[in-house]
């Protein structure tokens, strides 16, 4: 199953390690060295043209990981997940 995280941005379901609020997250030091590193080297990819809310982070096929920026709210992604997985 695929969920949309913005623009033309499709991931499975399989991939996802982790949906975070970016508000709530980034208070955290940890958190913000976590996505300073990642963007450093270059394992971030914005799919935010408007403000962001959420970051998702995902397992890649070489046993990395992605972390995508998206405006959709992480609420709305879990509802998207759950919507897909009920219409299965």
């Amino acid at each position: 199953m695929y969920l949309h995280l913005g623009q033309d941005t499709v991931i499975t379901f399989e991939e996802i390690l982790g949906i975070f609020d970016l508000d709530a997250t980034t208070v955290s030091k940890a958190t913000r060295d976590y996505l300073a590193n990642a963007t450093k080297t270059g394992r971030v990819v914005n799919v935010s043209m408007d403000l962001p809310k959420s970051f998702v982070v995902c397992r890649n096929s070489d046993g990395g990981t992605t972390v995508y920026i998206s405006p959709i709210s992480p609420s709305t992604l879990l509802k998207r997940s759950k919507n897909t997985l009920s219409n299965r």
